[in-house]
């Protein structure tokens, strides 16, 4: 099979490898679409906390059976499907008390030590494999892995009806935050991002107010604001706009030297609750279902697509950071525009 190998910090390879086969647990799946993240330039830039080389990246991903392993009862081939990239050891503290997404030895697929699906191909776990329904659209289904990252964000915020919410970022994870949270109780959405065009694909999934700066708004202050950039100054511009009493929460990867400097005091005097979240744990069966039910609109968010061979393309237009989601898509012969921006 031709597949993308980050070789080592800032090397790239598309290259031929053996086609995968299905141990006894396992199935074999034929790529469909792979998301681009900005986790997977972290990986190619080394800077990602137990990073291992040389690893082919991609944890968005959607497929189809082609293989399956002779302990396999819940799939077949033929299937369709969406992959939780998550890897866990089952056996330690977090993992025993229901915090694997915390586990020590967490290693996510294109992610830490074991191979994505920016290739023809993946073997993947049986257990890690969500059928979806016969028709679904495959490229959209690409989006589930994120959105299960989406509601995992949601499972520890206080989702109190009527709260107002202001969220940094209007690239995918954003845009996946700001439509979950009328689910969640919001009476109102804002979203900030310096670039007009992904303004535009927040106002084309529905949020009603958005700003190039949170200066901009009438509100001074939200009961939860949440940001998805892992970018140092929105960090700081947006946890002193938390109502006192509110919520804020770090979605986005910084990276891990970063350091943002706030108010202890502030934190103190004002009760404010601030929170991360990390992957996913026991939601990634109710991202599928939301997904379905159509909770999210999918055709706003995805810009362009890649071909395997022009991997390296694609990194470029992700920094540069005028698409919204790119894809690479295995089985294209070249590289597409969706969406004119």
């Amino acid at each position: 099979m031709r597949a993308v190998v980050f070789e080592g910090t800032g090397k790239l390879a598309v290259t031929n490898l053996p086609d995968p086969t299905p141990g006894e647990k396992d199935v074999v799946i034929e790529v469909a679409a792979v998301g681009m993240c900005g986790t997977d330039i972290h990986v190619y830039d080394g800077e990602f906390e137990g990073g291992v080389f040389p690893i082919i990246p991609g944890h968005e991903i959607s497929g189809k059976v082609v293989a399956v392993g002779s302990a396999v009862k819940n799939l077949q081939v033929g299937d369709l499907v969406a992959v939780n990239p998550t890897l866990t050891c089952e056996d330690c503290e977090f993992c025993l008390t229901g915090r694997s997404n915390l586990c020590r030895n967490w290693q996510g697929m294109g992610v830490v030590a074991n191979d994505g699906a920016s290739a023809e191909f993946l073997r993947a776990p049986a257990r890690n494999c969500h059928k979806l329904q016969p028709g679904t659209d495959l490229n959209h289904a690409a989006l589930i892995e994120p959105l299960a990252c989406a509601v995992r964000g949601f499972d520890v915020l206080p989702r109190e009806m009527g709260s107002h919410y202001l969220i940094y970022g209007a690239g995918t994870m954003g845009l996946l935050m700001a439509q979950l949270a009328r689910r969640a109780g919001a009476v109102s959405i804002s979203v900030v991002d310096t670039n007009a065009k992904r303004l535009e694909a927040a106002r084309a999934v529905g949020i009603e107010h958005t700003f190039t700066s949170a200066d901009e708004a009438s509100r001074k202050n939200w009961e939860v604001v949440i940001d998805c950039t892992g970018v140092v100054a929105a960090i700081e511009d947006g946890l002193p706009r938390v109502k006192p009493g509110g919520t804020f929460q770090n979605f986005g990867v910084a990276p891990v030297e970063a350091r943002a400097k706030y108010s202890p005091f502030r934190i103190y005097r004002d009760e404010v609750s601030v929170v991360g979240t990390m992957a996913t744990v026991s939601c990634f069966g109710r991202a599928v279902d939301l997904f379905e039910a159509g909770a999210i609109d999918p055709t706003p968010m995805i810009s362009h697509f890649y071909s395997l061979d022009d991997y390296a393309a694609a990194m470029d237009m992700f920094r540069a950071g005028t698409g919204r989601k790119l894809q690479i898509r295995p089985g294209a012969a070249q590289s597409g525009t969706l969406l004119s921006l």
